[in-house]
Parts: C-alpha cells; sequence; structure tokens
C-alpha cells in the first residue's frame, strides 16, 4: 500500500497519499467529522492511492494536529474547506464526508457544484427538519456545553465513544482526543454546534438532486445517532445513489470495518469514473 503521509497547509493539517502509477479519476477529498480527525480516513486514504487515485485528508480546524482557527463556526468549517482546496490547487473532487463532515461539505459542494464530481455520504444529515441528538442539545446549552467539555477526561471520553458501537482501537482514540486537550479546541467544539441550526438547510433543499451526480451512501446500521433512515432519504433526494449497509458497523463505521469501507468505496469508483 502506497504511504499516507501528515503533511501541514498553513494551519491546516492533512493525511494524502499519491498514487505511484499516472492518477485514475478526480482526486479524492475526505472530510470527517466530530470527534474524529483525518486519521479515520488513513485505511480509505491507502486504498484509494493504490487504485490509482490521489486522495487527502485534511483535519478540521483545531481537530487532530490542526490548529485550532477560530472561530469554530458552521460557516467558518465551509469557508476553510474551500481556502483548503484552493491552497492544494484541487478543481474537481469526489468528496467522502461522515459526520459533521456532511454538514460541512454538502453546503460546500451546493455553493461550488462545478467543483464536486461525485459524493461519498456516511452516517451524515443534511435536512431542515431534523433535531439534535441529547448530547449535541447539551454541547448548544451555554453553561452545560462548558461544563461537560471541562469536566471530560479521556477515559470518559473513550467510553462515551465506545458506548455508541465504535471499535475504535487506542491509537485512534488518542489522536481523536487531541481536539479536546486545549481550551481552544473544546470551544471551538461548542462554536461548531451553536452554529448549527438545522433551518440554515432549507435554501439548500432540492440541491442535491440538482447537482446530478453519482453518490455512495456508506452507512453503519448501528447509529443511534444518526439512524438507517438517514441513508434511504439520501437516496430518494439523489437519484443516481447507491445505498450500502453495513449491518455490524456502528456510526463510527471506518473504524469498526476500515477495509470493507475502503473496498466498497474504490469498487464504486472503479464503476463510475
Amino acid at each position: 500500500m502506497p504511504e499516507v503521509e501528515l503533511k501541514r497547509e498553513g494551519a491546516t493539517a492533512y493525511r494524502e497519499a499519491i498514487p505511484q502509477t499516472s492518477e485514475n479519476g478526480d482526486p479524492v477529498l475526505l472530510v470527517h467529522g466530530f470527534p474524529q480527525s483525518s486519521y479515520m480516513w488513513a485505511p480509505v486514504i491507502a486504498a484509494l492511492a493504490a487504485s490509482g487515485r490521489r486522495a487527502i485528508a485534511p483535519d478540521l480546524s483545531g481537530y487532530g494536529d490542526s490548529v485550532p482557527d477560530p472561530p469554530g463556526t458552521w460557516e467558518r468549517h465551509v469557508s476553510a474547506l474551500e481556502t483548503f482546496r484552493q491552497a492544494l490547487g484541487l478543481k474537481r473532487v469526489v468528496l467522502g464526508l461522515h459526520d459533521w463532515g456532511g454538514m460541512i461539505g454538502l453546503r460546500w459542494a451546493c455553493d461550488h457544484p462545478d467543483a464536486v464530481s461525485t459524493l461519498i455520504l456516511s452516517n451524515t444529515g443534511f435536512f431542515a427538519d431534523s433535531e439534535w441528538h441529547v448530547m449535541a442539545q447539551a454541547l448548544r446549552t451555554p453553561g452545560q456545553g462548558e461544563q461537560l467539555l471541562d469536566n471530560l477526561t479521556k477515559e470518559a471520553f473513550a467510553t462515551m465513544v465506545r458506548d455508541q458501537g465504535g471499535r475504535i482501537p487506542d491509537d485512534a482514540m488518542d489522536e481523536y482526543w487531541k481536539a479536546f486537550t486545549s481550551p481552544a479546541g473544546r470551544q471551538g467544539m461548542l462554536e461548531l454546534y451553536r452554529s448549527g441550526d438545522f433551518e440554515k438547510l432549507k435554501p439548500y433543499e432540492g440541491q442535491l438532486q440538482a447537482m446530478g451526480i453519482p453518490a455512495l451512501i456508506l452507512w453503519g446500521a448501528n447509529d443511534p445517532v444518526v439512524p438507517v433512515a438517514a441513508a434511504h432519504r439520501f437516496n430518494r433526494e439523489i437519484s443516481d445513489s447507491r445505498v450500502v449497509i453495513l449491518e455490524d458497523a456502528s456510526h463510527f463505521l471506518y473504524d469498526d470495518e476500515p477495509a470493507r469501507c475502503a473496498r466498497e468505496i474504490v469498487a464504486f469508483l472503479d464503476q463510475r469514473q
């Protein structure tokens, strides 16, 4: 497998693998969510590079090895994604998204439809009538969110994540915990959730279908936060889409079944590009 390297562009750290042969198709831009980092994408990046595709995954501001660049709002992350794309000279990309990465990346994609050739969506949402889960509601509540994050230990964080069914190994947990180790990182989390008003998605209704591009909807079935019903809703909204449900995976499907996820993505792109 090609080596996955950790690189930096300004304040943004990112992981990348470049194919050793001539490039096959558009580069793949992968965006993680909360509370993970680009580390979750490493097996997928390696598999994509082995198939001849350049793959890049940034750490969102304040996560992984990226420096916090306040404010940590939803809108700031969307604009930062475009800044990152421009800095790396990426033109048209395959866009892979998970969790908050979907909320960020799909807003960016709708604003830049000519820059996206294919979507890969996993355990995320983009629906104006959604409601936040219990932990998100706590993070959105002034005072309560600060208390939750300030009192969170690494051990409690690991328990919280694994209680959602994720089979996350210790090395990955070490990477994901980095975002919680600084006051600026924790503040960015609060700003992200507190800017996450679903009504902001109303102007984007119908735009995923209007983009007219194919999508792989790759979903972990055992997700109490974003259930399988959301995968099927995306499938209805994007006519040229394929749903693959991983029955034994949780919300954290890329940690639970990295090899299966990589195979599904490579196979889908081989068929479509």
